[in-house]
């Protein structure tokens, strides 16, 4: 019998603070019409980010209080690399503070202007990194990704024939590595087959380029492989994490995901000489090679985290919750794309407002609009975080624009989840009055974070 709830209870809670229509219609423009902006204590449901946001579990907590802070040698370190060394079977573990920093100090030693790293829809982080290092990140995904209503079950999936084509046509000298995300947050939470990660490994071997993942979110598309590829429903979750591990030279993790903590991060490798190459980095940029950034308490509770994140139990609720919101916002008629992922909903802002045009950023208005309209907070996915080709500084305009429903780790019900619903069927009944949005100030790089709008006047 599958069980019809979560796998745990509810141990400790902090209250909501409600805001009316009004005062978030002033709170916004406060905040420049930037989600980011806002003081989370004015936000009711946020769906900003899974990233740092759910709840440990005592153990985990038991973990932080008894942590070793030794700046050299800690043992919350050695617990750490241990649970990392059995997950991924990779034998060099760097600490860093989040993963952001994991990647800046994966690609300081890897990366080098005109570079070409090729990948599954990077990253909004990892697009920056390279971009800054005057990079190139180039998207080689299935054009199924595109299309929020395929029902493709590996959206994530690498088009084979785009990595051979850019590994062939490109010097090896220019390829320092293949980066898949997994899943692959930025095209909708969606995981990544094993037998495209065998195919994938396949090609960096004949064209001599290493693979390395984004493993941020790796145990929810472990559970998608159980769950949607035949060949390993028997198989623990434990052991496809390692089978996916076994193709790939080196990982970079934000522990905020599937690390179920509020802070923290690695960088995963099997080359010595990588890894001596990080570690020059790691040292400059993070801290010892031991703590990277972290409490010792930290990294006993990551630790911990990665033991429940790769419990079958743990998955099934969390992936299962993230489905059943889904199909409460298709239940009021919201366009989704489908299937759903594995953290969070995506709404698709395209059909939602089809008549805005995409320099008027309807993504982020639809965002903003569901926070004046019910106090909740998501993220836009779409040309406010593509930001601007580096070199015409153009717009650029993905395929999708999407708004981000993140839903955070053991925090929520299914009854804060169907007002989240509720409010988005609002909206659409409304949606011919949502305005567009301009953009007033922007940052040169990652320009999401802090960039500033107002509304457009379409009078």
């Amino acid at each position: 019998m599958s069980h019809p709830f979560e796998s745990y209870v509810i141990s400790v809670v902090r209250p909501i603070q409600m805001t009316t229509r009004e005062e978030r219609e002033s709170i916004i423009k406060e905040s420049h019409y930037n989600l980011f902006q806002l003081p989370a204590d004015k936000v009711m449901i946020d769906l900003l980010t899974d990233s740092g946001t759910g709840a440990i579990s005592n153990h985990q907590l038991a973990g932080i209080v008894s942590g070793d802070e030794s700046y050299a040698g800690s043992e919350s370190f050695e617990k750490m690399r241990t649970v990392i060394r059995e997950l991924t079977g990779l034998s060099h573990v760097i600490p860093t503070h989040q993963g952001r920093a994991a990647e800046n100090v994966l690609f300081s030693a890897l990366v080098k202007p005109d570079d070409i790293v090729p990948g599954n829809t990077h990253f909004d982080t990892t697009k920056g990194h390279i971009e800054f290092r005057k990079a190139v990140a180039l998207d080689c995904t299935i054009s199924e990704a595109g299309d929020p209503t395929s029902p493709h079950p590996f959206k994530g999936n690498v088009d084979l024939d785009k990595l051979e084509t850019a590994l062939k046509t490109n010097p090896r000298e220019k390829l320092p590595l293949v980066m898949m995300t997994v899943t692959c947050n930025s095209g909708g939470g969606q995981p990544v087959s094993l037998a495209n990660i065998k195919s994938v490994k396949a090609l960096c071997q004949k064209h001599g380029v290493p693979l390395y993942f984004d493993m941020a979110r790796f145990a929810e598309n472990a559970y998608f492989i159980k769950t949607r590829e035949a060949e390993y429903a028997d198989w623990t979750i434990p052991d496809i994490c390692r089978e996916m591990f076994s193709d790939v030279d080196g990982a970079t993790m934000s522990a905020k995901k599937d690390g179920i903590s509020a802070m923290g991060g690695f960088v995963a490798l099997r080359s010595d000489d990588v890894y001596q190459q990080c570690g020059v980095y790691s040292i400059l940029f993070e801290g010892y090679l031991t703590y990277g950034g972290m409490t010792g308490g930290t990294m006993a509770s990551i630790a911990q985290g990665l033991k429940e994140a790769t419990d079958f139990d743990y998955l099934h609720s969390r992936v299962g919750q993230v489905a059943r919101f889904g199909h409460q916002l298709k239940e009021y008629s919201v366009p989704i794309l489908e299937p759903v992922g594995g953290h969070a909903v995506y709404v698709d802002a395209l059909r939602f407002l089809p008549k805005m045009p995409r320099d008027q950023f309807p993504a982020q208005a639809l965002a903003c609009a569901a926070y004046v309209e019910g106090g909740v907070r998501g993220v836009e996915i779409g040309t406010v975080m593509a930001d601007r080709d580096p070199k015409t500084r153009e717009n650029r305009f993905p395929k999708m624009e999407l708004v981000r429903l993140a839903v955070p780790r053991r925090t929520l019900t299914d009854n804060h989840l169907h007002y989240v619903a509720q409010t988005f069927g609002n909206l659409l009944r409304s949606a011919s009055t949502i305005p567009g949005l301009e953009i007033t100030w922007e940052a040169p790089i990652l320009r999401h974070f802090t960039c500033r709008f107002k509304p457009r006047d379409n009078k």
